[in-house]
């Protein structure tokens, strides 16, 4: 794969060159998110495979075209997992998409977002040098860890071709449980039993109902159930799917999705008809909200909202404080001093 990464950095380097914009792209499976779509698309997929996996080190290394489900496939193979549960959004989402958008599912609360299980990264910066960042073991990322930088940056700062990851065992077994509460109800069991040592992996409350995924040992498991009560869901694994993969009725049927993170006890938004994951940290409102309100309604519950997908993005998907700003713009110049990759699609002006 020696010379497709060179082939990927002559034509970085040809584009910055002519100050031509591109686009980096595997299956296309995000490009609802952020503003705009600008550029040529450099696409990642034929860069794909499995360059190391050691299950008994519990790290996989994969270059970035290589399909998600075949990386998940190899995995459960050997009974272990990627442990943030990263949604797909689509049949055709690459590990380079998994990791550059940061996304994770509803293991996250307890187990830790995408960027907390990236080792190591190899990618083409904005003037086509080929560099890698951290490694295959914990004790390799040590100062500033850009290998985890380049998580969540949609490929604004760079192209990833090959990332190691951090991996972990399946849990021996899972069993979801639906309880009859409100949100103001649901907001409060969910940060009481965050706070004990139970098997949880996953909370979520929608339509007056809490759904809460045990994980771990059996009898962990049924010492939980025991401990909590509830309801028996039926198809736990397909409740949770619909809840990652955002095809959820509620999901499907939104105008306008906005993704608020903020307290986990912050009190019910009343925003309109909203599913709460993470404890009550992540709420998502499908309504369109005008952004003011719902900006100003994140900040007062000690966080930010995002508009994920749909409304109006004239006021861009996120409000960034003067610093931030400040901070992503040096990163953009030090990452892509000419501006080349994926402009205008986090930040309109950069």
């Amino acid at each position: 794969m020696r010379e497709v990464i060179q082939q990927f950095s002559e034509t970085i380097r040809k584009a910055a060159a002519e100050r031509a914009q591109l686009r980096i792209r595997g299956g296309g499976s995000k490009d609802f998110y952020g503003l705009v779509l600008i550029g040529d698309v450099l696409d990642t997929r034929a860069l794909a495979g499995i360059v190391d996996y050691e299950p008994t080190e519990l790290v996989i290394t994969a270059r970035a075209g290589t399909p998600l489900r075949d990386v998940e496939k190899v995995l459960a193979e050997r009974g272990q997992m990627l442990a943030f549960e990263p949604p797909h959004f689509g049949p055709d989402a690459t590990l380079g998409g998994c990791i550059a958008c940061g996304f994770s599912g509803p293991r996250r609360a307890t187990m830790g977002s995408a960027r907390d299980f990236v080792l190591g990264v190899r990618i083409v910066n904005g003037l086509g040098e080929d560099l890698h960042f951290g490694g295959q073991v914990m004790k390799n990322v040590a100062g500033y860890d850009l290998s985890r930088l380049m998580t969540g940056s949609f490929g604004t700062l760079g192209l990833i071709t090959e990332v190691s990851l951090k991996v972990l065992p399946l849990p021996e077994q899972e069993l979801s449980l639906r309880f009859e509460l409100d949100e103001t109800q649901a907001i409060t069991s969910m940060n009481k039993w965050a706070a004990k040592p139970l098997s949880l992996s996953a909370t979520c409350h929608l339509d007056g109902a809490l759904y809460v995924r045990l994980s771990g040992a059996a009898p962990a498991v049924a010492a939980t159930h025991k401990k909590l009560g509830g309801d028996t869901v039926q198809d736990g694994t397909a409740f949770w799917e619909s809840i990652r993969e955002h095809t959820h009725p509620t999901f499907e049927s939104a105008p306008a999705l906005w993704r608020f993170s903020i307290k986990s006890a912050a009190q019910p938004l009343g925003l309109g008809k909203q599913i709460m994951e993470w404890n009550g940290s992540l709420r998502w409102v499908a309504q369109d909200l005008d952004p003011a309100r719902a900006f100003d309604t994140a900040h007062e519950a000690d966080g930010h909202a995002t508009l994920f997908h749909g409304g109006n993005k004239r006021h861009g998907i996120q409000q960034f404080s003067s610093g931030l700003l400040a901070v992503h713009k040096k990163l953009k110049r030090a990452f892509d001093p000419h501006g080349i990759l994926g402009p205008g699609r986090i930040h309109a002006d950069f």
